[in-house]
């Protein structure tokens, strides 16, 4: 059995959450707080980050939201996430790293910080942080219209780790929110039908202690 070590607000263990249900992989999950990470944490990875996976039958260990996601790309047939041509499969990593580093940097990561880390820290948030967020994601938004507009998923003709990759990070910023769908139904759409998927239900059903989701969160037209 897989055992994943992850925290659910953490937006790169939602991307390989939804990996593995869609590849119909089975799993266990094992939560790690950033902030009490332990030292059999750090031991899994040294940077200490989640997510990280352990397969102990097997003596495997993978650290990283890409290496998890490429290994299982390798070693599972079932529903690949990163298909197509050459040029597809270079577009799909594109995307990938587009939300993983430019959304997670504008958007997901300033809002954990002010709405999560300094409620539990008892500090009171930046006011212009959070603005600043919220207009970087109008403008990372305007990009998946775009993009659904010309195309059936986020990378080409069908689902991709890139779709995934785009839902977890704007999943956590919607948990935190850090989005407002005005002006952006084409997104609204994509999204809409993502959460609809039987692997996106159990991250909807989850909530954290120190901060609850708006009310639309859990809708699947919300």
């Amino acid at each position: 059995m897989w055992l994943l070590h992850q925290f659910p607000l953490c937006p790169f263990s939602r991307k390989i959450r939804l990996l593995l249900s869609e590849k119909n992989i089975a799993y266990d999950l094992v939560r790690e707080d950033p902030w009490a990470a332990s030292d059999m944490f750090f031991n899994l990875n040294p940077a200490g980050r989640t997510p990280v996976i352990v397969n102990r039958d097997k003596n495997i260990t993978i650290a990283d939201s890409r290496a998890i996601a490429e290994y299982f790309e390798e070693t599972v047939d079932r529903n690949p996430m990163i298909n197509g041509t050459a040029t597809q499969r270079a577009e799909i990593r594109r995307l990938v790293a587009l939300f993983d580093e430019n959304f997670y940097a504008d958007v997901t990561a300033p809002l954990l910080s002010e709405r999560m880390r300094k409620r539990i820290l008892r500090q009171p948030p930046d006011s212009g942080a959070l603005r600043n967020a919220m207009k970087l994601a109008h403008g990372h938004l305007d990009y998946l219209d775009w993009l659904i507009d010309n195309r059936p998923w986020v990378a080409g003709s069908t689902m991709s780790l890139a779709d995934l990759a785009a839902a977890a990070q704007i999943s956590v910023a919607d948990y935190l929110g850090g989005i407002d769908w005005s002006g952006h139904e084409q997104s609204r759409g994509w999204y809409s039908v993502f959460k609809s998927r039987p692997s996106f239900r159990p991250l909807l059903t989850e909530r954290m202690e120190t901060i609850q989701p708006p009310a639309h969160y859990a809708l699947v037209d919300g």
